[in-house]
């Protein structure tokens, strides 16, 4: 398995247009010779987010012995990572269900092919730890820091917990960075208010971020999707491979939901982090993938018109559109 780096991925963009064959098929889909499967010479492009979904794969060795190419392009955020979506650089988006709304909304041709879902803790805003700001309330006239971009989990929970103690989202004045931005701004106390997730989260709070609010108790829904693009799946070999991309990756999480450590040292050893991060995303992170589910779409919906009627979501979105749970085999 290759990974494209995000420096390729222009590039890759650029000349998408160019790599289609006469017949209408993507030349640079082509991998070894066929032999008549439908597998045969199949490679699919893998949109990831830090590494989350490639370090669970590659931990729980599910990926290592498909009968197509398996190729990994990595982002750090979802703005970027749907940027590669629309110009036909990735077969498959990874992200939460705001910034899966957004990419939609913006015309981006996708289907949500499996869901996913989580406690909310992987999502917070936080404070400097020495912050005159001590509850969502004191946030009224504060400058927040959003990450990644307009449209993602972040943004969700701050309208919710903002919502939550009736203050409006015009409240307050909202700023987007994306995270590794973000990331060195806080560092350097240059921003007081961030609202962010992930592994990002949990490196700010080990350097002593104090926790304002955190996604749980259903200020986010807790739900992310895989989504393919409309192209993959017209595609008979890469929908195929798809299909059986999301059974081994089922199975991955049922292995990481199972074995948590070994997930933590894993995601220590290949991603760098800390013991402390890897332990907080090895039991934060997703539990579970399956297919998009009535309750899933529906708790989704909420989430779309939440943000519909705040002016994040234009236009708005009506999930059950953009869901086709067939591709998942189980």
């Amino acid at each position: 398995m290759r990974t494209i780096t995000r420096a390729l991925l222009a590039a890759v963009v650029l000349v998408g247009a160019a790599a289609c064959g006469s017949d209408g098929t993507d030349a640079g889909r082509s991998g070894a010779e066929s032999d008549g499967s439908p597998l045969s010479g199949v490679t699919v492009t893998l949109g990831d987010q830090a590494g989350n979904l490639q370090t669970l794969a590659s931990a729980a060795g599910v990926l290592d012995d498909t009968p197509y190419d398996v190729e990994w392009a990595e982002f750090e955020g979802a703005a970027p990572l749907f940027q590669a979506v629309q110009g036909g650089a990735v077969d498959t988006g990874y992200a939460a269900d705001l910034p899966t709304l957004q990419a939609i909304s913006g015309g981006v041709p996708l289907q949500a092919v499996a869901a996913l879902r989580n406690d909310g803790s992987h999502t917070a805003v936080l404070v400097q730890p020495d912050s005159p700001i001590r509850d969502v309330a004191d946030l009224a006239g504060q400058q927040v820091v959003v990450s990644s971009a307009q449209g993602s989990i972040a943004e969700y929970l701050l309208a919710r917990a903002l919502e939550e103690v009736g203050l409006s989202y015009e409240d307050v004045d909202v700023q987007y960075l994306l995270p590794t931005d973000a990331q060195a701004a806080f560092a350097s106390g240059r921003i007081d208010a961030w609202a962010i997730f992930g592994a990002y989260l949990h490196g700010a709070v080990e350097n002593g971020a104090r926790t304002l609010v955190t996604g749980e108790n259903g200020l986010t829904s807790g739900y992310g999707f895989i989504t393919a693009t409309e192209d993959a799946l017209a595609d008979e070999g890469r929908r195929a491979a798809l299909s059986d991309v999301l059974d081994r990756l089922a199975r991955a999480f049922a292995w990481a939901a199972e074995h948590p450590d070994e997930y933590a040292r894993v995601i220590r050893e290949e991603n760098g982090a800390s013991e402390f991060v890897a332990e907080r995303l090895s039991h934060s992170s997703y539990q579970e993938l399956g297919p998009p589910s009535d309750e899933a779409v529906a708790d989704v919906q909420e989430v779309a018109d939440t943000m519909h009627e705040i002016g994040v979501l234009d236009p708005g979105v009506t999930v059950a559109d953009h869901v086709d749970g067939s591709l998942f085999a189980n």
